[in-house]
């Protein structure tokens, strides 16, 4: 939602920081790789030191250099599509990455699977709209996108770590956090799909009226559900 509304607002700030990215010559794809790298090191490390403010404040900047490549390929003039399939991807196994390594620690497994397929139900409820109609990227400000989870994330470690020095075990507010945050990303995906069925269904009745055959409504479903996700 924030990066959808403040699009316009936001990608100047993230072009301005990547200068020292685009000065020292790195490409979106290699942005992206690094970004992987620093946020698998930061889950890594959390399995070590099980401090959930540091936990946070690595992931912050670790997703903030991860956020860059959009902004290196824009400057650099190198979008590509594959690049955009890339940085996806990477995407989720980020998330995967960080929520694993959270329920490693505080032993919340079944929670953290919840959490996880919310977002990447969110992620693949407008990909598979787009195999069969196109749509604009854009034109989804849902509630609890990627950056919100981020920042979400990154929230509940900081307040886990502040609220464990007043006396409340990091693993209650880890624990809550999680149950909110799987909520609001099923809740999420429930608002893409709605909106996938009402574009879907529009595109269904327009074709009808243009008179095309019946085979041709659902030709796109011939491909494989997993084609993109």
């Amino acid at each position: 939602m924030i990066d959808g509304l403040f699009k316009r607002h936001i990608d100047p700030l993230w072009e301005s920081m990547a200068s020292p990215l685009i000065k020292a010559g790195m490409s979106p794809n290699q942005v992206t790789a690094t970004g992987l790298a620093l946020v698998t090191l930061s889950s890594a490390l959390y399995l070590w030191h099980e401090s959930p403010a540091l936990f946070g404040l690595m992931l912050a900047f670790a997703f903030a250099f991860d956020a860059l490549d959009g902004a290196v390929a824009r400057r650099r003039d190198m979008c590509t599509k594959s690049g955009g399939y890339f940085d996806a991807m990477v995407d989720r196994y980020q998330e995967l990455a960080v929520l694993a390594s959270i329920a490693a620690v505080s032993d919340l497994w079944a929670l953290a699977l919840i959490a996880f397929s919310g977002g990447v139900m969110t992620s693949y409820a407008k990909a598979r709209t787009a195999i069969e109609i196109p749509i604009s990227n854009e034109a989804w400000p849902d509630f609890f996108e990627r950056l919100e989870r981020i920042i979400f994330l990154c929230a509940m470690l900081l307040a886990a770590g502040g609220l464990s020095l007043a006396g409340l075990p990091a693993g209650t507010t880890i624990a809550a956090g999680l149950a909110i945050y799987a909520l609001l990303a099923h809740a999420t995906s429930v608002q893409r799909i709605r909106r996938a069925i009402s574009l879907l269904r529009a595109a269904d009745a327009l074709h009808r009226d243009d008179g095309g055959p019946e085979s041709d409504i659902s030709k796109a479903s011939s491909f494989p559900a997993g084609t993109r996700s």
